[in-house]
C-alpha cells in the first residue's frame, strides 16, 4: 500500500459520507418549501407545524453537509495537487460558480428564512425558503457539471500539460451532465421521500393525526414521481455510457468480450437475451464492447497498463443501486394505492416505511460508487490517470494520519447527527401556542 491507495481511500470515505447529507438536503428543502406554501394558501395550522418540524430536520442535515463538504476541497490541494494543476482552469470554473452563486444564494436566503419568522412579510418569508431550495439544486448542477467533465471532458484543450477551457457553455451543457443532473436530483428526492415517510410512519404508529397522513401522502407522491425521473434518466445514462464510457458499461454487466445482441445480466447465471444491446442502442442486435477487448484497444492507444475498473465493485454496486432504489419507489407506489380515497395507512405499512429508511441511502451510495469507481483508472477520462494526479510530496504516513483523523471525526459527527435527528423526530412538532388561535382565522396576523 502506498500514498496513492490511502489518498483514494480518504477521498472515497469523505465523499461517500458527505454524499449521505447532500440528497436529503436537496429533496427536504423543496418539501419544506411545499409545506409552507400549503400553509400560505390554506391557512391550516397543521401545515405550519409540519413546516417548522421538517424545517428543523432540514437545518440539522444542512449544517452537517456544509461541515463535511468543506473537507473535499482541501483534499484537492493536499493529496491531489497534480490533478488540481491539470484541471484547475476547467474544474475551477463550475466550482467557483457553485460557491459564489448557488451556495451564496442557498445560505443567504436560508438565514433569512431561519430568522425571518414573524419579522418578514409572509410572502417574502415564503420566497426565502424557495430561494434556498432552488439554490441547493443549482449548487448540485454546478458540482455535477464539474464531475461530468471528468468522465467526458469537453470544451477544453491541453496546453503545456494543462487543460485550458475553451468553451464554458460546452462544459455546463455537457451531455453527460445533462443526463447525470436530473438522475442525481431525482435520486435525491427519492432519498428525501424515504426519510420523510420513515418519520411519518413512526408517528402514524402513535397517532392518527391527519397532518401525518397528509405529509405521508405528499412524500409518497414525491417519491413515486422522482422514481420515474430516475428510471428515465438512467436509461439515457446507459446510452451515453455505451458511447462515452464503454469500459464502465461492460464492467457493470460483467461482459468480457465484444458481443452482438448482448444479454442483460440480472445476477450471475441469470441473463435476459439481447436486452443490454437494446438498452444501450435501441437495437437488439447491436454490438456491445467487452472489458477484455477494450483493454487491448486501450493498451494500443494509451500504452501498457490495466484500464479495467474494479470488476466486483462495479458489477455489484449497479445491482445494489437498482434493487434498493426499486424497493423504495415500489413501496411508495404501494402506499399511494393503499391510502387512496382518504383511506388510513395500515399499521404494517407504517412499520415497513420506518424499516425501509436505509434503502434509498444504500441505493444512492451504490450509485455513486458505480459512477466513480467505474471511471477508474482515469481521474479525467482519456487524459489523466488517477495515479498521475496524486500529490508527489505527500507521504504514506501523512495521508494515514489525516485519514485516521477524518475517519474518527466523521464517525463522531455521524453519532451527533443521528442523536440530533432522533431526538427531534421523537419530540415531534411543537404544540400550538395559545397566541396562535387567531392564525386559524387569519394566518397573516402572525406578521
Amino acid at each position: 500500500m502506498d500514498a496513492l491507495d490511502l489518498a483514494r481511500w480518504q477521498f472515497g470515505v469523505t465523499t461517500v459520507y458527505h454524499f449521505l447529507f447532500v440528497p436529503l438536503t436537496i429533496g427536504l428543502g423543496v418539501f419544506v418549501a411545499g409545506l409552507q406554501t400549503a400553509w400560505h394558501r390554506t391557512g391550516k395550522e397543521r401545515y405550519l407545524r409540519l413546516t417548522k418540524f421538517f424545517g428543523k430536520l432540514f437545518l440539522i442535515n444542512f449544517a452537517m453537509g456544509v461541515v463535511t463538504g468543506i473537507v473535499q476541497e482541501f483534499q484537492f490541494g493536499m493529496n491531489w495537487s497534480e490533478y488540481s494543476t491539470f484541471v484547475g482552469d476547467v474544474f475551477g470554473a463550475p466550482l467557483a460558480m457553485e460557491a459564489l452563486l448557488a451556495f451564496f444564494m442557498e445560505s443567504t436566503f436560508l438565514g433569512l428564512w431561519i430568522f425571518g419568522w414573524g419579522r418578514l412579510p409572509k410572502r417574502v418569508h415564503l420566497a426565502c425558503i424557495w430561494a434556498a431550495a432552488i439554490g441547493s439544486n443549482l449548487s448540485a448542477y454546478f458540482i455535477l457539471a464539474a464531475n461530468a467533465w471528468m468522465k467526458h471532458p469537453v470544451g477544453y484543450e491541453v496546453v503545456d500539460g494543462k487543460a485550458r477551457m475553451t468553451d464554458l457553455w460546452a462544459v455546463l451543457t455537457n451531455s453527460t451532465a445533462l443526463a447525470q443532473v436530473p438522475h442525481v436530483i431525482g435520486s435525491a428526492f427519492v432519498v428525501a421521500g424515504g426519510f420523510i415517510l420513515a418519520v411519518c410512519g413512526y408517528w402514524l404508529l402513535r397517532t392518527h393525526a391527519e397532518m401525518w397522513r397528509a405529509a405521508a401522502r405528499a412524500a409518497l407522491v414525491m417519491t413515486a414521481i422522482a422514481g420515474v425521473v430516475v428510471a428515465g434518466t438512467g436509461d439515457m445514462s446507459a446510452k451515453l455510457l455505451y458511447e462515452q464510457q464503454p469500459m464502465k458499461l461492460a464492467s457493470a454487466e460483467g461482459l468480457e468480450r465484444d458481443t452482438a445482441g448482448a444479454a442483460l445480466t440480472v445476477a450471475p447465471g441469470i441473463e435476459i437475451p439481447k436486452v443490454l444491446s437494446f438498452l444501450s442502442t435501441n437495437d437488439f442486435d447491436a454490438t456491445v464492447q467487452g472489458t477484455e477487448d477494450l483493454q487491448a484497444r486501450f493498451e494500443e492507444r494509451f500504452g501498457p497498463g490495466d484500464y479495467r475498473p474494479n470488476q466486483a465493485i462495479t458489477f455489484w454496486s449497479f445491482r445494489v443501486m437498482i434493487v434498493f432504489g426499486l424497493a423504495t419507489v415500489g413501496l411508495s407506489v404501494l402506499g399511494l394505492w393503499l391510502t387512496r380515497r382518504r383511506r388510513p395507512m395500515p399499521r404494517w405499512l407504517s412499520r415497513l416505511l420506518v424499516l425501509a429508511l436505509p434503502a434509498p441511502l444504500i441505493a444512492v451510495t451504490a450509485g455513486w460508487l458505480l459512477s466513480e469507481m467505474g471511471r477508474q483508472p482515469w481521474v479525467v477520462a482519456g487524459e489523466l490517470l488517477t495515479a498521475a494526479g496524486v500529490s508527489p510530496g505527500v507521504s504514506l504516513t501523512e495521508v494515514a494520519i489525516s485519514l485516521t483523523i477524518f475517519t474518527l471525526l466523521y464517525g463522531s459527527l455521524a453519532v451527533a447527527e443521528a442523536v440530533l435527528l432522533t431526538r427531534h423526530v421523537r419530540k415531534g412538532p411543537d404544540e400550538p401556542e395559545p397566541v396562535r388561535a387567531a392564525e386559524k382565522l387569519e394566518p397573516s396576523l402572525m406578521y
